[in-house]
């Protein structure tokens, strides 16, 4: 067994070629979509995630939930290394699984093994070999002061009422400096205070109100929308596909869809409702109603249902109502 042990977002990051010493482990979860309800050990949350990302893969989910039992035996096993070294950008999906991976170490005692951090405002996957190198020898140790706030921040992104994490959001803290606008782009995953559309699905709506679009071309037209890329292709599919197939669509996709290539459809269109919800002239909620995991909440209701049941963000004000 090698004495390091490196953990980082996805298997893109080019760290076996650098010829650092050490084994490679991918944290590899989309935290920021699907149910991740509070108080769950790692054991108790697999299945969870299993079950939520297959359904967006087309790999079994026998075979994902092995994926993140394997990944969790290695985690467990990190006293036999001399140091264990996070490797993570700025973005939500990373600053997530920092958070996960933090809270998970704030109660677990290190012994001899140093825990390190590498935290970067640079896409580490963009980067080849000769570019990673420079940031090791820049690693710090992580501190208890790190470790606490990663394990509030992580309570309050698990918690089933969200107002929690507005403070996290608000506030940058130079333990975790890129925390506070990872969490920020979170709230603006919540329903809007005005129509009901998520960031997500307003830049979608925003990206077709000038021409269809092929589903390439909307994917790379709402990633330069961000500030901080950090949606996969298959998640901001499943984002369309509901714009799409709900009950009042705002999405029409045409063309022909072949099975296993989610890309086959070969435009998609913004339908009258989803310009009229993009305008504030109608409700995405009212209309369609929703039900979507973001952390631990559970934003459900159907069309007909009591409204203020949903949180919502109010970009103006900088809050969550319900």
């Amino acid at each position: 067994m090698a004495h390091t042990l490196h953990i980082t977002n996805g298997d893109s990051v080019q760290i076996r070629d650098t010829g650092l010493e050490g084994d490679v482990l991918a944290w590899k979860d989309s935290l920021h979509e699907g149910p991740v309800p509070a108080g769950l050990t790692l054991d108790e949350l697999r299945p969870l995630r299993a079950h939520y990302l297959a359904s967006l893969d087309h790999r079994a989910e026998s075979e994902i939930l092995a994926d993140l039992e394997h990944r969790d035996h290695i985690l467990a096993g990190f006293r036999e290394r001399r140091e264990v070294v996070l490797w993570f950008e700025h973005d939500l999906y990373d600053q997530l699984q920092l958070l996960q991976i933090l809270d998970w170490f704030s109660r677990e005692p290190l012994g001899a093994t140093r825990l390190s951090l590498i935290c970067t405002d640079t896409y580490l996957g963009a980067l080849l070999p000769e570019q990673l190198l420079p940031l090791y020898p820049a690693r710090r140790e992580v501190t208890p002061a790190q470790l606490d706030l990663a394990s509030g921040a992580w309570s309050a992104f698990c918690a089933p009422e969200p107002s929690g994490l507005v403070q996290f959001a608000l506030e940058v803290n130079r333990e975790l400096p890129y925390l506070a606008g990872a969490l920020r782009r979170h709230l603006e995953e919540f329903p809007a205070a005005e129509n009901g559309l998520s960031r997500t699905e307003r830049q979608i709506l925003e990206a077709l109100e000038s021409e269809p679009l092929s589903l390439a071309e909307l994917f790379h037209a709402c990633q330069e929308r961000e500030e901080r890329i950090f949606m996969g292709d298959l998640i901001f599919f499943a984002c369309v596909r509901k714009l799409a197939s709900a009950k009042i669509p705002l999405v029409r996709l045409v063309g022909v869809q072949r099975e296993g290539d989610p890309f086959a459809e070969s435009q998609a269109e913004i339908t009258p409702h989803g310009s009229s919800v993009l305008h504030g002239e109608e409700d995405h909620i009212r209309l369609n109603g929703i039900d979507r995991w973001l952390g631990g909440v559970h934003l459900h209701c159907p069309p007909v249902g009591p409204q203020d049941a949903v949180w919502r963000w109010n970009s103006r004000e900088h809050r969550l109502d319900s």
